[in-house]
């Protein structure tokens, strides 16, 4: 009964032609709002799986290393034993290290991985290969494979180079001065693949045999930096993490993918939902359009107020009635603005329309991906600021108590 005595309130003609003016201003701020928020929502969404999806193809979905120092010592019978876990599809040992590479003239400071024939099984690293092939070499024939930045800053063509480039690594049995170039060990690699994933790997790694970066740094055979890890996809990455902990001990540290990334993924969700909140004040701020609407309605109803009370109807009625027409408004603008924020986010996820600038990104194009718990939120926030603007005008009209006059 509430709802209708609302329906009939929203579609009758008033005396004051202002009043449902206010009224389909309060529902199109409301509608345009509720989309906002979907739409937003939506492309912050379309990025973090974008993001994530990168850093699934870089980062193994688990990783195992000290916790103490750098290098971790792991034999061949807790390899054995590792590689016998429940829920592990693959491994992979790696060595990582800082390092100069030149090239003439031209150098930077990179970040050597040393990976085994393994590597690709754990990483879908050789998918993103603009240039050149996914080869490391071996430990008397190194070769490299370097990130798109760090082809630029060397000023190296991997298609076409003419001479190998020059490695510097540090020389860990030397205890000279860092300045001395008796603390480094140089080698000579060929480059022969560029990979583009995104600025903070491109700029950052390059990637050799296992071999030949255990012999550059006088590691033994025993010796390495990380062991990265393939997860079979029905296994649980926590009750995999408590047995390799319990498999190796405390002097080790393994780390699920979010743990390896966890201020990232933090920071994607701080930002979402300081967008979601500042959207929710605009939508409590364009609410105010049902309050004047409601006060607006309260005064011109006023005879129907008191014919109402005459009948029997009491106060808690009235403003049940008054309420519902508060909640059909935000339910109007809101089932508008979600419709248009569905076809919004279909035509921008089929056509592209709308570009990203600069063309540095590895899309040109904002990404969108719609969740349902994206609506949800959004009706319970429509719900309750439509309520919470509905509430005092409807409490007026409830202790309205003048009499009837003609």
């Amino acid at each position: 009964m509430n709802f209708l005595f609302a329906w009939r309130y929203f579609k009758s003609k008033k005396t004051t032609n202002a009043i449902n003016v206010i009224a389909w201003v309060s529902v199109t701020a409301i509608a345009v709002v509720t989309a906002a928020i979907i739409i937003v929502l939506s492309v912050f969404n379309g990025f973090e799986n974008l993001v994530k999806g990168l850093y699934s193809d870089f980062y193994a979905d688990m990783k195992i290393s000290s916790s103490q120092n750098k290098m971790i010592v792991l034999s061949d019978e807790k390899l054995a034993a590792l590689k016998k876990t429940n829920g592990i599809a693959s491994y992979t040992c790696t060595v990582e290290e800082k390092a100069v590479l030149l090239n003439n003239s031209y150098q930077s400071i990179v970040i050597l991985k040393g990976v085994d024939e393994s590597y690709t099984k754990v990483n879908n690293i050789n998918q993103y290969i603009i240039r050149g092939s996914f080869a490391v070499g071996d430990a008397e024939h190194p070769q490299m494979v370097v990130g798109a930045g760090i082809e630029n800053a060397i000023g190296v063509d991997v298609e076409h180079a003419t001479s190998p480039l020059l490695l510097y690594l540090p020389n860990r049995k030397r205890t000279t001065s860092i300045a001395s170039l008796e603390s480094f060990n140089s080698a000579s690699v060929n480059p022969v693949g560029t990979f583009l994933v995104q600025q903070e790997f491109d700029n950052k790694y390059t990637f050799t045999n296992l071999a030949f970066a255990k012999y550059m740094l006088d590691m033994t055979k025993d010796e390495f930096t990380n062991v990265e890890i393939k997860l079979l996809s029905n296994s649980k990455p926590d009750e995999v993490k408590k047995e390799l902990q319990r498999l190796l001990g405390k002097d080790f540290k393994i780390e699920t993918r979010y743990e390896q990334n966890a201020s990232l993924y933090k920071i994607m969700q701080v930002e979402k939902w300081f967008i979601y909140a500042l959207l929710s004040l605009i939508m409590l701020v364009a609410a105010f359009n049902i309050v004047g609407a409601l006060t607006m309605l309260v005064l011109e109803k006023q005879k129907d107020i008191h014919i109402l009370k005459a009948m029997g109807a009491s106060n808690q009625l009235i403003q049940k009635i008054f309420l519902s027409e508060g909640i059909l408004l935000g339910g109007i603008g809101g089932t508008i603005g979600i419709v248009l924020a569905l076809i919004i986010c279909f035509i921008q996820d089929k056509f592209h329309l709308i570009k990203l600038q600069g063309g540095t990104f590895i899309i040109d194009y904002y990404p969108v991906k719609v969740l349902p718990i994206d609506f949800l939120l959004t009706i319970v926030t429509i719900a309750t600021i439509a309520f919470l603007a509905s509430y005092i005008p409807s409490k007026k009209a409830a202790t309205e108590v003048e009499s009837l006059k003609s």
